[in-house]
């Protein structure tokens, strides 16, 4: 039945190879190019394109794997100095591996599939939102060595990070996972636990480490000077904060009432500068990050409390949800982080 899936999705997305691109297949053919052409002491300092590599170093070298293959499609596509190339060669091969590489997703259709009770609704869930690689759980310590693999090919999934590390300390790092005495504290599992995770971390960023550049690589991964509304905004809390804003400069406007020309003419454009409220208070990164760890708590003392997977979906959910709706920089897609596990929930 998964199988069914799998070949319909795959006759679905060959039939839209010349359809639509947005901008991130450029972001990514510049990607290949800067891993492929650049030694990796310069891939964070590259900035001949707008799109700067900002992801984390496992998927810098996930680009870099894939740029051996295209080099034998279109040599010129790994080119750092043609920009915006998007040839037919160019084209095919970035379509293809989105296909090839979604075997992992694939692969995470099974396993959801199978450990179902009520297959056929399992089917329709999987089939509407084809999963994510978040899925990809199995016991404890699995589930934090994936999550931390995740984490260093994307950093959005920062998101659910608090629901991971609560659930993990508890139900991993407990003898008795029920029980509230640290007498029943496991200092073996979280020594495992840790370890794993610090090499998997060590791995990733270990070689910018050593070459003095994880100052560089951080500042691209959390570009605070972009601004508190993407370019594509999320609608959250702060799209309607600034909607407020530009209402009240209209109003202070019919009173008469002197406002701030550069803050007047402010927008959020999600590559470089900072958007500026004109009436409203300014908001600061740390501003987003106090609200939205404040509505995280509820869950995540529900999930200590009574760490059992139930409950972890539904932290995972609302800390994604209250990260979309206050954080910082948010990128419309960061709602797949809700809508996902959400679904799971059924």
């Amino acid at each position: 039945m998964y199988q069914d899936l799998l070949i319909f999705s795959t006759f679905i997305k060959l039939l839209l190879y010349p359809a639509y691109r947005s901008t991130d297949f450029e972001v990514h053919r510049n990607w290949l190019a800067i891993t492929h052409s650049l030694p990796v002491s310069e891939w964070y300092y590259e900035n001949r394109s707008e799109w700067t590599l900002d992801y984390p170093p496992f998927f810098a070298w996930f680009e870099w794997f894939l740029s051996q293959f295209a080099s034998l499609w279109d040599k010129n596509m790994l080119n750092v100095d043609n920009l915006d190339h998007a040839s037919d060669e160019t084209i095919y091969f970035q379509r293809t591996t989105v296909i090839i590489t979604e075997l992992v997703l694939f692969y995470a259709l099974k396993k959801f599939l199978m450990h179902s009770e009520n297959k056929n609704i399992a089917y329709i869930l999987a089939a509407s939102i084809f999963l994510n690689p978040g899925l990809l759980m199995g016991k404890d310590l699995f589930c934090g060595i994936v999550f931390a693999i995740l984490l260093n090919f994307k950093h959005i999934f920062l998101y659910l990070a608090p629901a991971y590390f609560v659930y993990l300390l508890r139900h991993y790092c407990f003898k008795d996972p029920g029980s509230q005495d640290f007498g029943n504290f496991s200092y073996s599992n979280f020594i495992i636990l840790g370890l794993s995770v610090m090499s998997i971390f060590s791995l990733s960023f270990g070689p910018f480490l050593y070459m003095g550049q994880l100052g560089q690589v951080f500042s691209r991964l959390f570009p605070f000077k972009r601004g508190l509304c993407h370019a594509f905004w999320a609608p959250n809390f702060w799209a309607l904060y600034s909607f407020m804003d530009r209402v009240l400069i209209i109003v202070f406007r019919q009173l008469g009432w002197g406002l701030n020309d550069i803050s007047t003419s402010s927008v959020t454009r999600g590559l470089v500068g900072d958007v500026s409220f004109a009436v409203l208070p300014q908001i600061p990164a740390k501003t987003t990050f106090v609200i939205t760890m404040v509505f995280q708590i509820a869950s995540l003392a529900k999930l200590w409390r009574y760490p059992n997977f139930k409950n972890f979906i539904g932290s995972t959910i609302l800390c994604g949800y209250s990260s979309f709706l206050f954080g910082w920089h948010v990128h419309e897609k960061a709602v797949l982080l809700i809508m996902i596990p959400f679904g799971y929930q059924f």
